[in-house]
């Protein structure tokens, strides 16, 4: 059996620096945004599914993102409908990881999911952690990265759960408003505090 750890954040939390944490404490994860690359990729699963309902946003074999969510932006019916296309192939892909890993005989492993509320998918984890930090630093560092504009972000914002929502209903915190040397500290420790509730799940 393999103890499920589900990684999750507001966009800008620094949730990903968090998962390379958990990856080079030796702990195995699966990447829904990855996912969702894999099955945008030449040959992916979701492909043929998006292009017929955005052809716009397919060419040359591949779904491009950015033209995607534009296209969907504040329209919920589009996003429900794209949701509708993407959410089971997804599901799919993280029966596949996890079944590798039992078959491995790995114990613990952690979802790296961004909306691991959202889509439910605190449903299907053993324990939670959310990674959080200061509202500026969230703005700040998600109006840095390129091709994100204010009103993207507070669209991004306004379909996540809230921040204290997330970290109330979390069985553990990480705060990266501190250094990333004290955000790796806290990660390391926690894997410690994981692999004996891993072995006590057992």
């Amino acid at each position: 059996m393999v103890y499920v750890v589900g990684l999750t954040g507001s966009i800008g939390m620094g949730k990903s620096a968090v998962a390379q944490m958990f990856r080079d404490n030796g702990v195995p994860v699966w990447d829904a945004d990855a996912a969702v690359h894999e099955l945008y990729a030449p040959d992916g699963k979701a492909v043929p599914l998006v292009a017929a309902a955005f052809p716009e946003a397919v060419a040359d074999g591949t779904v491009n993102r950015d033209v995607l969510g534009k296209l969907v932006l504040g329209d919920d019916s589009k996003i429900k409908l794209l949701e509708s296309i993407v959410h089971p192939l997804v599901d799919e892909h993280r029966q596949a990881f996890f079944a590798n890993l039992a078959a491995a005989g790995d114990r613990l492993a952690v979802i790296d999911h961004p909306l691991l509320f959202e889509t439910g998918g605190f449903g299907k984890v053993d324990t939670i952690v959310v990674v959080s930090a200061r509202p500026d630093q969230q703005r700040a560092r998600v109006l840095a990265r390129p091709g994100i504009s204010a009103e993207r972000f507070e669209s991004i914002l306004a379909r996540q759960v809230p921040d204290a929502e997330k970290r109330a209903r979390a069985d553990h915190v990480v705060d990266t408003s501190t250094t990333l040397e004290q955000t790796a500290a806290a990660v390391a420790d926690l894997v410690v505090l994981l692999k004996q509730q891993a072995r006590n799940a057992v």
